[in-house]
């Protein structure tokens, strides 16, 4: 945490920042209401989070990532930031009266969206400035809050807010002992079949709620899989089926890598006593994992229906190895285990790697330990 003077504020101790100019984000979304949910928390997010660095933590990020912000709002309302250990969620609203909090379940009740606070926004487009009329904690909200069955939120009044978000940066820097979450039962999984069928059902966009369409538990599971969330707002756009990493090798598809997140790479093979290489076409990404700098790699071994695929990490400073109990792991597209799906370092080594064999479109999804930096699950189409 930053040591800065405390933030000055106005009306009555709530903060009014001014929105800065910005171009908004060139993002389709299958409905206005999402259009208008996404420009809402643009405005929110520009005036906040470079506020917020400055003041609290110059650290603060957007989570997971800005490029996946499409993919929540075009479902639901708010923006995620982790800063120091912690997180927050910005709850931005239109409505003049800020009366109260309103959040929803998705935020509260999916445990890898959970945050230790929430962040209620006023957001005036016309007069160009944001304020923040109070906050709350996760466990202040699943304790006070009143939950509607209707619209699925859990929502607190204005005097059951903390209004002064001074006192936000007032207690963590003194480390005052406060218990920020509270309990969350586990979601179930859904199978792959299940996940298909919500999938090709709320992918159509004339569903125009899609978060109230089915029971939460389900939708819960559905969309808290980063993977199936991106293959839901892809299908509510109505884009095209992705490219497989199979294809896109063979015929150099332009989009995969920014897709991805990854390069095209000439991997240069070592093998063999003689330590003879090849040179292979493969996919490469940049991983930080606990500080450091490594190399995830994919590529195939063999042709036709003998090709195996084959995971390498590695650390990415030439000479430098990958730490004691590291691991790679790969799971199924519902996060099913396999066998020989993951391999630990023992002692330090140059490289962990995994093999497998798949079937044409076969999807997969891997992990690391620790987790790498910005990690959300994706899917990757074989």
């Amino acid at each position: 945490m930053s040591n800065l003077p405390a933030p000055s504020t106005i009306d009555s101790h709530q903060l009014h920042l001014e929105i800065p100019q910005f171009q908004m984000q060139e993002q389709a979304y299958s409905t206005p209401g999402a259009y208008q949910r996404a420009w809402i928390n643009q405005l929110c997010l520009q005036a906040f989070l470079p506020w917020f660095r400055e003041e609290i933590d110059p650290s603060a990020k957007v989570h997971p990532s800005t490029t996946a912000l499409p993919s929540f709002w075009e479902l639901v309302n708010g923006t995620a930031i982790t800063f120091d250990t912690s997180r927050l969620i910005l709850i931005p609203t239109l409505a003049m009266d800020g009366d109260e909090l309103r959040v929803p379940q998705e935020w509260v009740d999916i445990p890898e969206w959970a945050a230790d606070y929430y962040i209620a926004v006023q957001v005036n487009p016309d007069d160009g400035w944001i304020k923040i009329f109070g906050y709350t904690t996760h466990k202040s909200l699943k304790e006070k809050g009143v939950y509607d069955f209707g619209d699925r939120t859990y929502s607190l009044e204005r005097e059951d807010l903390i209004q002064d978000i001074n006192v936000l940066w007032v207690t963590r820097q003194m480390n005052y002992p406060e218990a920020l979450r509270a309990d969350i039962t586990p979601l179930a999984s859904i199978s792959q079949t299940q996940a298909s069928k919500l999938l090709e059902r709320l992918g159509n966009a004339d569903v125009k709620i899609p978060r109230l369409t089915v029971p939460f538990p389900m939708w819960g599971a559905l969309i808290a899989h980063g993977g199936w969330r991106k293959k839901l707002y892809e299908l509510r756009q109505g884009l095209p089926q992705q490219w497989s990493i199979r294809q896109w090798l063979q015929t150099g598809v332009a989009n995969l890598p920014q897709q991805w997140g990854s390069k095209k790479k000439e991997l240069l093979m070592m093998s063999g006593i003689a330590r003879s290489t090849e040179s292979i076409q493969g996919l490469s990404r940049q991983l930080i994992i606990a500080g450091d700098t490594y190399e995830l790699c994919i590529f195939p071994q063999g042709t036709g229906e003998d090709i195996i695929w084959r995971f390498e990490l590695r650390n990415a400073t030439p000479g430098a190895r990958i730490p004691v109990e590291f691991k790679l792991r790969l799971l199924t597209e519902d996060l099913q285990p396999f066998e020989n799906n993951e391999d630990t370092a023992i002692n330090p080594v140059d490289m962990l790697y995994l093999q497998v064999t798949l079937e044409p479109g076969e999807g997969l999804v891997w992990e690391t330990e620790p987790i790498s930096e910005d990690y959300e699950r994706e899917i990757l189409r074989f």
